[in-house]
């Protein structure tokens, strides 16, 4: 199927409306809506239009475009390597400041109080 014939053809099958964003569109407007191949092979045009949907050429730049930076970006997941972001632990002794002295303590600390 030619470009012009696929384009026509999605069209006549698929509603006015962007895939992505939701808008409408129709009259002078519907020059911005494109014809999306959604495993992006342009030579696969089923007549069922199976393989299309129809984007405006703003989602259809940003569909495209995401595909072109993720050929860029590492395969690794950064994430999965993660490592200490910081070496500081304000709270590392907070337990040990929460917990109830023992009781000789607290008797021994009394004491001291009174003789002052």
């Amino acid at each position: 199927m030619k470009k012009i014939e696929y384009r026509e053809q999605a069209l006549k099958i698929l509603p006015w409306v962007c895939a992505k964003c939701g808008r409408d569109f129709s009259g002078k407007k519907l020059r911005e809506l494109t014809v999306h191949h959604k495993d992006h092979n342009y030579r696969n045009n089923p007549p069922d239009g199976s393989n299309w949907e129809l984007l405006c050429i703003y989602c259809h730049d940003n569909e495209h475009s995401r595909v072109l930076d993720a050929e860029w970006l590492p395969d690794q997941d950064p994430d999965s390597e993660k490592k200490p972001t910081s070496t500081h632990t304000p709270f590392a002794h907070l337990k040990k400041l929460l917990q109830k002295p023992d009781d000789n303590k607290v008797a021994e600390g009394k004491k001291n109080l009174k003789d002052k």
